[in-house]
């Protein structure tokens, strides 16, 4: 097989790269490095071919798209900080590009597997948070917001294919999936606190850390991808993808700074000296992965601290 993977540079994407090359598949990945520059990891075996460009240039997306077997769409603008400082180009990027590469798709017959997110769930409340769980989004004039908007939009747009053109399809809501390689520039929590801790620094906790999050170590999100992309029965299908294992942001720094053996103290910051008045921040996600689970029977195996220890070993790793 051929995969086509947008966004393949970035954290989850030279994750799912090296899995796949591993298989003995080849992989194309098509990304600008905007924000991911993690290439090295697709060069150590196996049929490899990096084309540096953007999924808005149709003419290329198109001709990848036409050379390949699979199409796993991960390319996008993520992050609050990102999101929030860069709101137009984010919206362009992650409403546009998916529209590009669902056309070349649907003009190639292949299949897409489309990486959402936990985002478009909002503000409800409806925990454990289930695939058919009302999407409550808070004001438009929150640029936090613009994200979930777009990929809510990405998801009508990939559904619509399905539905009207009969192209296969797959979504995949990403909950918090941390791990090496993920970057602190756009406001992952994870590898943030961590270089804070093995250097020693304050440990940064925006409000009063009592948010909730699930934490799924990537090479558990990568496990539970490959097996929906081989799996006829998951055409069509929307599968939330996320760890059960529910840890207060406060609780989280605690953790850190106690794996690293950290001598850094934690700090309360607000949110708004961080993102400005642009951000809300959910107090809860929990996600529900019966369905996930009953098709595949995927589970998640790394815990939390399993994924602390592989990033602080990590940013160690770097000096």
């Amino acid at each position: 097989m051929r995969y086509l993977i947008t966004g393949g540079a970035g954290f989850i994407g030279s994750h799912l790269g090296e899995a796949v090359l591993a298989q003995g598949h080849s992989v194309v990945v098509l990304d600008d490095l905007s924000t991911g520059h993690n290439l090295a990891a697709h060069t150590a075996g196996g049929c490899f071919t990096f084309v540096k460009g953007s999924v808005l240039d149709e003419g290329l997306v198109a001709e990848l798209v036409e050379g390949c077997d699979v199409v796993v769409h991960l390319a996008a603008a993520v992050g609050v900080r990102l999101i929030v400082s860069r709101t137009l180009g984010s919206l362009i990027t992650n409403v546009r590009g998916t529209q590009v590469v669902m056309q070349a798709a649907d003009a190639f017959r292949k299949k897409v597997l489309l990486a959402s997110t936990s985002e478009v769930y909002g503000q409800s409340r409806e925990m454990p948070l289930r695939e058919d769980a009302n999407h409550v989004l808070g004001r438009p004039e929150v640029a936090r917001w613009s994200y979930s908007l777009a990929k809510a939009v990405d998801e009508c747009l990939v559904n619509a294919y399905h539905r009207e053109r009969g192209l296969d399809t797959i979504i995949v809501r990403f909950f918090n999936t941390v791990g090496p390689r993920q970057s602190p520039a756009y406001g992952m929590v994870v590898p943030r606190l961590v270089r804070q801790a093995v250097a020693n620094e304050p440990v940064t906790i925006y409000g009063d850390g009592s948010q909730t999050r699930c934490f799924l170590h990537v090479n558990d999100a990568v496990t539970a991808m490959l097996l929906l992309l081989e799996n006829e029965r998951s055409i069509g299908g929307t599968f939330n993808l996320g760890s059960s294992e529910e840890t207060s942001i406060l609780d989280l720094g605690r953790r850190v700074i106690e794996l690293a053996g950290s001598d850094s103290e934690i700090v309360f910051v607000p949110h708004e000296e961080v993102y400005g008045p642009h951000s809300e921040e959910p107090l809860q996600r929990v996600p529900d992965t019966g369905r996930l689970r009953t098709l595949t029977g995927w589970r998640s195996t790394h815990s939390l601290d399993d994924v602390l220890r592989d990033v602080i070993a990590e940013v160690r790793a770097e000096g």
